[in-house]
């Protein structure tokens, strides 16, 4: 039986196979730009899926920025509904399997430490929310709660409702939060109160 005929044209260059770099070398070898490449093309121009990868990436500031895109922003980019769900989706995965990675007590001894914490759980909401995580004497992770959630321009919150939070589950530390719809928190953002 003979081998099936190889399709003949121009080689390939490497930055042309991020499917098969991934396969042969591992994700690990692929940069931002070429695992989102490989998310958008479908069947399509290799080099706009390239270019509208790299779009994405500058425009939402990276991989983090982009884990916090709604789908509608997308269709800017005149991103079909199936890919942007393909997006979204594969980011989504990402935050749960970094959540899921994160023991339940976490050291939140640095501000870039809570804001990364707070980036994954907090940072998909498409309105602002008032949170507090309350924190034992070693600055482990006891309890959290989402106080308010308001709309995309405003919360309210008692500060009654915080101290008797912080009270009934005996915390020593608290961390206020206050999220922006569609911006991750940075450290600098970030500050304890004891």
């Amino acid at each position: 039986m003979s081998r099936p005929a190889r399709k003949r044209g121009r080689p390939h260059t490497h930055d042309e196979h991020p499917r098969q770099r991934l396969l042969t070398n591992g994700a690990q070898a692929l940069s931002d730009a070429e695992l989102v490449e490989i998310l958008l093309r479908n069947g399509g121009s290799a080099s706009a899926a390239k270019h509208l990868a790299r779009e994405l990436l500058a425009e939402f500031g990276g991989l983090v920025g982009l884990a916090n895109v709604n789908p509608v922003y997308l269709r800017r980019h005149q991103i079909s509904d199936a890919k942007a769900a393909t997006v979204v989706a594969a980011l989504e995965i990402a935050c749960r399997v970094a959540k899921a990675r994160v023991p339940r007590q976490n050291l939140l001894d640095q501000p870039g430490l809570v804001a990364n914490y707070l980036s994954l759980r907090y940072g998909q909401r498409d309105q602002e929310t008032m949170g507090c995580l309350f924190l034992n004497v070693r600055n482990r992770l006891i309890g959290e709660t989402e106080i308010f959630r308001g709309t995309q321009e405003r919360t309210a919150v008692s500060p009654r409702v915080i101290m008797k939070e912080a009270l009934l589950r005996s915390s020593s530390r608290i961390v206020l939060f206050h999220t922006h719809p569609s911006v991750a928190p940075r450290g600098a953002q970030v500050e304890r109160y004891r």
